[in-house]
């Protein structure tokens, strides 16, 4: 690696983790507030919402970014601009489907809100549509720096507005009303966000031809990925024969889950906008060369997270007692099974982006595919047999299918990482159990006693 391109990656990898830190403090703050001013009944239904929203975007994502990143045209305006037109029919397209939907999904779920609510939200999809290319021009030259402050802008804005309707409007459109304006106003901005940097409507039938054909990978792949991601919130209030709790128990899901999750999110941001650009500037080198370049690296990012992820599993517990009311308190038990279930996830992760960035997107496909079979199943049959508890356990081991098929892809392509995996697992189990044996003689018992004594 050049050292222009390791202070690239070094640079983004600090930004990364304060944009990605600043925002989730942020997040945290705001959900600390929210959850004192609306009831877990709303959290719920806002999370089946954003699940309706991401699945619609997810199943019909066309790669779009990384098709300017790849592509050796990504640079020519000509193919930014068919991107950018590509980008604007889909959302349209997508924003009539969104209001066509939201009928027989407010009959599934019984809650007539939802007819109001999804095409609102659904408009996004054309101010997404209609957003300036110049984020993905900032991801091919791997400057995070400038694509993270924007969207922390956007994040920061679209919190203030939820937080001040909500003090005054304790309803479900406090969060509608912040992610409405902030996406309207990231779309504007975003066309100022390089200078001299313009889109316009235009169609070169080859560079469209070559965004599609790459782009038809990656939309088998977020389209499952969307089921295998998304299933257990859609499928948790379902379960329920109460309507009203069924969205209670998700609001309480989703606080667990927003905690868990952050070992993945950082992972997430880090591969897509650090590993996946800069990895993809090595991909012509033999494979046992570009091997030991990814390992070199890929290890410090696993201690980092794995770090999040003994924290959350260990005093996981705590921290929903000591940060939620009593209404949220049955998230303490959900949590530290939930983190301790990412850790495969991040293993795949730290993966999947190198066979991405060596042309092979059909191994991201083929991992979620047998992911979103799983949690369509497993979990409402753990449910049926074991209640909530069995439901949490299925969410939390679903990711072991999606990390073998990656180890599968990477086999085959000689990048070889089984060893590094099974080396960082056994430290991260090893240091779990010490820290928990520690707790436990200090008298703070363990994560899930809570469970215990709730049954």
């Amino acid at each position: 690696m050049t050292s222009s391109l390791k202070k690239l990656a070094f640079s983004g990898a600090i930004w990364s983790f304060f944009g990605y830190g600043f925002g989730q403090g942020m997040r945290l703050i705001s959900n600390l507030f929210l959850t004192r001013l609306l009831f877990p009944e709303v959290f719920g239904l806002m999370s089946l919402i954003s699940t309706f929203i991401i699945g619609i975007a997810l199943f019909s994502d066309i790669g779009l970014t990384p098709s300017v990143v790849y592509s050796s045209k990504g640079d020519d305006p000509d193919f930014l601009n068919t991107a950018w037109t590509i980008k604007a029919i889909r959302g349209v397209i997508l924003w009539i489907f969104a209001v066509i939907i939201s009928f027989p999904l407010a009959h599934i779920y019984h809650n007539w809100e939802i007819v109001k609510i999804l095409p609102i939200v659904g408009l996004t999809f054309i101010f997404d549509g209609l957003a300036s290319t110049s984020t993905f021009t900032l991801t091919r030259q791997v400057n995070v720096k400038k694509n993270i402050l924007f969207d922390l802008f956007f994040q920061i804005l679209q919190i203030v507005i939820m937080l001040i309707w909500a003090w005054f409007d304790h309803s479900i459109w406090s969060l509608v009303g912040g992610w409405f304006i902030s996406s309207f106003f990231k779309m504007i901005a975003s066309h100022f966000l390089i200078k001299n940097y313009t889109n316009k409507f235009t169609w070169n039938k080859q560079m469209a031809k070559e965004i599609l054909n790459f782009g038809s990978w990656i939309f088998l792949s977020t389209a499952a990925t969307f089921v295998s991601v998304q299933a257990d919130k859609l499928i948790l209030p379902k379960l329920y024969q109460d309507s009203g709790e069924g969205l209670k128990i998700l609001g309480v899901y989703i606080i667990a889950l927003t905690f868990a999750m952050i070992p993945q999110e950082i992972v997430g941001v880090i591969s897509g906008k650090i590993i996946f650009p800069i990895i993809t500037k090595f991909s012509e080198l033999p494979r046992e060369n570009l091997r030991r370049k990814i390992l070199s690296k890929r290890w410090m990012v696993l201690l980092a997270v794995g770090l999040i992820v003994i924290v959350l599993v260990c005093f996981g517990d705590m921290l929903i007692s000591k940060l939620y009311d009593k209404r949220y308190h049955q998230a303490s038990w959900i949590l530290p099974i939930l983190a301790l279930g990412v850790w495969p996830n991040l293993l795949y992760q730290t993966g999947v982006e190198s066979l991405l960035a060596v042309g092979k997107p059909q191994y991201l496909a083929m991992s979620q595919t047998a992911k979103s079979i799983y949690m369509f199943i497993v979990p409402a049959l753990a449910f049926h047999w074991f209640g909530l508890v069995g439901f949490i356990v299925a969410v939390a081991i679903n990711d072991f299918g999606l990390y073998s098929t990656v180890v599968y892809g990477l086999l085959k392509e000689k990048l070889n990482f089984l060893k590094q995996d099974f080396s960082c697992t056994l430290i991260l189990v090893v240091l779990i159990f010490i820290v928990l044996t520690i707790r436990n003689s200090l008298g703070f018992g363990y994560p899930l006693d809570s469970l215990f004594t709730s049954h």
